[in-house]
């Protein structure tokens, strides 16, 4: 709510008085709520980094078997086509944007996030057929 108050003052100047205030208020928080669900959207679609563990507190026996999901998953990738695999790394390694993604490959950002997630559903399978 917070955040549809400060927008909405924000932008102020731009409301016409073609809708009633209460309608205008609403759409800016429409917009809001939308834009909140796409960050979460993206949270979970670098899902892939939860194969990759955490090495803040290991022991032996954990290491390597740490060790081991990060040479599965690399294999994963590596089987991948050479695209697929760009975007893959580009994305959980570089933690580049779809739209960064895109402009490197010469591609659109759309281009970039469907093949993400194609790509990233195929390392799941992979990976789950290794279990």
């Amino acid at each position: 709510m917070q955040e549809t108050f400060l927008r909405a003052v924000g932008s102020i100047s731009r409301y016409n008085g073609s809708c009633k205030l209460s309608v205008w208020l609403c759409q800016i928080a429409k917009h809001v709520l939308y834009q909140e669900l796409r960050k979460k959207k993206r949270a979970e679609m670098v899902g892939l980094a939860d194969y990759l563990p955490d090495d803040s507190s290991e022991d032996g026996e954990t290491s390597v078997l740490n060790q081991e999901n990060k040479i599965e998953l690399y294999q994963a990738i590596h089987h991948l086509p050479e695209l697929e695999r760009e975007v893959i790394l580009y994305r959980i390694t570089g933690e580049l944007s779809f739209r960064e993604i895109g402009a490197i490959l010469g591609k659109s950002e759309n281009w970039s996030r469907t093949v993400f997630y194609r790509a990233k559903q195929k390392i799941k399978k992979e990976l789950k057929a290794h279990e």
